[in-house]
């Protein structure tokens, strides 16, 4: 059974960097393609950035470009996301998710199968 984990997640302010890691369990490393999503109060689930399963090609919603960074660890079944200057707007509950390792990059929710519960974060200005 695959589960996945966020943590990381805080309050911060505006300007500063957090990290946020997310843990796969019950499979192996680099068996999907995983992808980080937010969901802000009242907004729908979007697609912040995603990884393909070996690492080789990734995807940045253009809200986020240049400010964070998606990488992945498949020894140590994890995946990161480097957020850099963040702005009171990145404000919501991050969700890490895995999806088949299609050749293309997933880019909406309901191209993943598998989800953790989230982590919070909170930029204050």
């Amino acid at each position: 059974q695959v589960q996945l984990a966020e943590s990381g997640g805080g309050l911060v302010q505006a300007g500063d960097s957090l990290r946020l890691s997310c843990l796969l369990s019950g499979s192996t490393g680099g068996t999907y393609n995983m992808g980080w999503f937010r969901q802000a109060p009242g907004k729908e689930r979007e697609i912040v950035s995603a990884i393909m399963w070996n690492g080789g090609s990734t995807y940045y919603a253009d809200s986020v470009k240049g400010r964070f960074t998606i990488s992945r660890d498949n020894a140590k079944n994890t995946l990161y996301l480097q957020m850099n200057s963040v702005k009171p707007e990145d404000t919501a509950v991050y969700y890490c998710a895995a999806g088949v390792p299609w050749l293309r990059l997933q880019t909406t929710p309901g191209q993943y199968a598998y989800w953790g519960r989230g982590t919070q974060v909170t930029v204050a200005s």
